[in-house]
């Protein structure tokens, strides 16, 4: 519509839809298009003019291209409310499709793939194929984006009918619009396809860089980012593509930069020459930098991914720190942004700098900026310790100016600081101290109160510190209340006196009777009794060394950003309260009206202390109560407690899969002579975070009877530290026995997923993508193959997928993938001789720290 048709919008007459009508109907072609955009502009508001469906459909027999457009643009809102007469425009569209304008056949074609009917789909055919070999380029690449909305409607009927072919064909087409064109819809199809369509060739490889050179800014977009799934066959084709896209480095459109940046990248990985990639990284700054002086809405596209590129190549800019400091007009987002990546390019080098920045920016108005500016301060104290001190000294001069969130969020990171560098800058605690009275947050308060309990040996009045914390216990918020409650036995095992002594008997009855919240009740329990049955071993327990914290700058994970490290890690939680490494004993979690422990002032003969000190506490799932019992079928499970050991009870159990989940099937034999009941069940931090999902449900036992259940468990919950271990120790109690304590075994394969299955192609690609030393072999002498499809049939019942077979000499060799939570996959080879004990298994994975276990599931499953 021109300017001046803002009329069509101002109608109100009262009998608008049967005047419509009358109009459409006129014999004259003015009124026939003026009434088509009053039609158009009643849609465009929403009112509803359905009911003028074939009328405007007839309006479609005209020369007139303005008309047309108008009548395709209704014909795409209704076409779907009212298939069946939408076909009725079936015959103009295919007569459209064949008209000698170019302009006409490329618009057919293009309404007959926005409209999505299927009783429409199957006439689409015929011109779609006419117009992707059509003589008029404008045409062909119109024709080229319909395959892909065609896909999305009908994939069979595209790949019948050979559109998919006809699209690879288009690659080598000589004009570089249909060529994008062709690759943004082939593009799209394989974002929609579960298998392989677009595969980019060496042929297709140079074709695509012809066309880069010529074709317009969006088209070199799509170019790009398909170019960024080939991979180089070496590190001189690498070097040869990366010469050719580099000249996109200089485009005026942020979008073509950051695709060619996107794929320098990618190929940079394969290039062994150090000069090259020092080359190429100097190549990327310029722009990158040029990025930041756009609009503030691309500004904060390209920070974002800045933010990747440095954490991936930190070089590239490690020298351009200056251009992300903040201006004072900066939107708050773009702001934060420059921040994160301010730290992460802080260095020894440009610290002072930094930290000058840093300071200015902890005075502005905007508290939110302000809380992160001083938080990073403190990041770069644990990111670089030799300037460790100078940003402490910046943290107390901000203390000084007493702004109460500045302080607070001083303390805050001071905190992460003692626990990143421990017995080294303690002696600014008197000066935290002094600003005590203004802490209001709970984060803040928390991390006070851990510093005062950490190092109570060190100041004189912290029973006073404390107490003054203490009389406002109920109404703290938790994560206040458990810090007092670590802070008090610390206090308490530093200091045993009488101050002490009276703080801690009145803490630990607020935290049991007082209180409503199962994890402060639970912790307060297990305190007490270490303190009552052990005071030796609450101190190994409470007081033990904490672990050094480390520098979080890097927050992706490394698959992310296209690195094969580790995928199972433990997360540090830096900016929390760190809560104190605690006592495990599960027979002290039992429920306020149980008999309490005698009080820490009485010291009986000394007990055995738990196993597991130091870990059940920090659950989310607290030991659960009995529901409803269920009793699964099954095979013998392994015997883990013994009745000679757990005075006639036995308790077998086995983590098994079921349906796509993980289910604890556990087991209980009563060979006692009474009866037991309030079975409850908790399990400690392991590598896989295994966690009870619901509540045990087991029926009371009577002599000689027993129970089988299935647990539902949920993962992620408790992740242990440390390198990964099949060690899963658990703890049940009921109400007649003492807590029983046993080890388990966790089987990987009650991890495998049901999607783990890989086609051919992608398994190869997957495999070559993977760095060598993430592959790790081991002869499994117990394993046996005896024979191939039998064993491919078992595997698979436990999502071990079957890829490929193949015979060297006298061996099979299996090619095979699974795949665990997370979606880290396992790309394997086996390699037997059937019939004969020994199979070699290769594995393939971005975790190859998981390999031993692994190779136990394997094994188990080959037996």
């Amino acid at each position: 519509m021109s300017g001046h048709d803002s009329k069509y919008f101002s109608t109100t007459k009262k009998g608008e839809i049967p005047e419509l009508k009358e109009e459409l109907n006129s014999q004259y072609k003015d009124k026939k298009k003026d009434a088509v955009k009053k039609v158009i502009a009643a849609m465009t508001v929403g009112k509803d003019v359905s009911s003028l469906f074939t009328d405007v459909v007839n309006c479609m027999q005209t020369e007139n291209l303005e008309l047309k457009k108008l009548v395709y643009l209704y014909l795409i809102n209704y076409a779907k409310s009212q298939p069946d007469l939408a076909i009725l425009a079936v015959n103009t569209f295919v007569k459209d499709s064949q008209d000698p304008n170019p302009l006409i056949r490329a618009l057919a074609v293009r309404t007959m793939g926005c409209i999505r009917v299927d009783k429409i789909t199957e006439y689409l055919c015929d011109p779609l194929q006419r117009c992707l070999k059509d003589d008029d380029p404008y045409v062909r690449k119109t024709a080229a984006i319909c395959v892909a909305k065609l896909y999305d409607i009908n994939a069979e009927l595209v790949e019948d009918r050979g559109f998919l072919e006809t699209l690879k064909d288009l690659i080598s087409d000589n004009n570089p619009m249909v060529v994008a064109n062709a690759v943004a819809a082939l593009a799209e199809i394989q974002d929609n396809s579960a298998r392989p369509i677009f595969e980019i060739t060496s042929h297709t490889l140079s074709k695509l860089l012809t066309a880069l050179n010529e074709c317009t800014e969006w088209g070199q977009v799509f170019i790009l980012d398909a170019l960024s799934r080939y991979k180089a066959a070496d590190a001189r084709e690498a070097e040869n593509i990366v010469e050719r896209v580099t000249p996109r480095l200089q485009h005026a459109n942020c979008a073509v930069v950051l695709s060619a940046v996107k794929m320098i990248l990618q190929q940079m990985e394969l290039i062994t020459s150090t000069d090259v990639v020092r080359n190429l990284c100097k190549k990327m700054a310029p722009p990158l930098v040029t990025l930041l002086s756009a609009e503030p809405e691309i500004q904060y596209v390209a920070l974002r991914n800045i933010n990747l590129i440095v954490q991936k190549r930190p070089t590239i800019l490690a020298h351009e720190i200056k251009v992300f400091f903040c201006k004072y007009n900066d939107p708050i987002y773009v702001k934060m942004e420059k921040l994160e990546i301010m730290i992460m390019l802080a260095s020894d080098r440009n610290i002072d700098q930094v930290l000058l920045e840093f300071k200015e920016y902890a005075t502005e108005v905007d508290v939110d900026f302000v809380r992160k500016a001083v938080r990073a301060i403190g990041r770069c104290a644990i990111k670089l310790e030799r300037a460790a001190e100078r940003c402490i000294s910046v943290l107390l001069e901000l203390i000084k100016i007493k702004v109460n969130y500045v302080v607070q969020e001083a303390i805050i990171v001071i905190k992460d600081i003692f626990r990143r560098y421990p017995n080294t800058y303690e002696s600014i605690i008197a000066t935290l101290c002094e600003s005590l009275d203004t802490l209001d947050e709970p984060e803040a308060k928390a991390s006070m109160i851990w510093i005062i309990g950490e190092y109570a040996e060190r100041i004189d009045n912290a029973d006073e510190l404390l107490e003054s914390f203490l009389e406002s216990f109920p109404e703290e918020p938790a994560l206040v209340q458990l810090q007092l409650l670590t802070a008090t036995v610390k206090l308490f095992l530093k200091k045993p006196t009488e101050g002490p002594q009276q703080m801690i008997q009145a803490v630990l009855n607020n935290a049991t009777v007082e209180t409503d919240n199962p994890d402060l009740r639970d912790r307060a329990y297990i305190y007490w009794r270490l303190l009552s049955t052990d005071p030796e071993a609450a101190k190994d327990v409470v007081l033990a060394e904490k672990p050094v914290i480390s520098d979080d700058s890097n927050l992706l994970d490394p698959l992310f950003l296209m690195s094969s490290s580790q995928t199972l890690r433990p997360f540090l939680q830096s900016d929390a309260a760190p809560a104190p490494v605690t006592a495990a004993g599960t027979s002290a979690v039992t429920h306020a009206a149980a008999k309490q422990p005698a009080p820490p002032a009485t010291v009986p003969a000394a007990a055995p202390v738990p196993d597991l000190l130091g870990d059940l506490m920090g659950l989310d799932n607290s030991i659960v109560p009995v529901d409803q019992p269920t009793t699964p079928s099954g095979p013998p499970l392994p015997v883990l407690l013994p009745s000679s050991t757990g005075q006639g009870l036995q308790i077998s159990a086995q983590l098994v899969r079921r349906d796509g989940q993980i289910f604890y099937n556990i087991q209980f034999e009563n060979n006692s002579q009474i009866v037991l009941d309030g079975f409850m069940i908790q399990f400690n931090k392991n590598t896989f975070g295994l966690a009870a999902a619901g509540p045990l449900q087991v029926p009371p036992l009577q002599p000689g009877a027993s129970a089988r259940t299935l647990l539902p468990m949920i993962l992620f919950q408790n992740v242990s530290t440390g390198p990964p271990s099949s060690l899963l120790q658990v703890a049940v109690k009921n109400n007649q026995q003492p807590v029983w304590y046993f080890n388990d075994k966790i089987s990987l394969h009650a991890f495998f997923v049901e999607d783990g299955r890989m086609e051919r192609a992608n398994f190869l690609e997957t495999w070559k993508n993977l760095p060598d030393a993430n592959e790790v072999t081991k002869d499994l002498p117990n394993a046996v193959i005896n024979s191939v499809d039998a064993t491919i049939e078992h595997l698979t019942a436990s999502n071990v997928f079957f890829v490929a077979k193949r015979r060297n000499a006298s061996k099979d060799l299996l090619y095979l993938s699974t795949k665990i939570p997370r979606g880290i996959p396992f790309l394997i080879e086996l390699t037997a001789t059937v019939g004969i004990p020994g199979v070699k298994c290769a594995v393939k994975t971005p975790s190859p720290e998981l390999a031993p276990l692994f190779f136990e599931a394997m094994e188990t499953l080959l037996k």
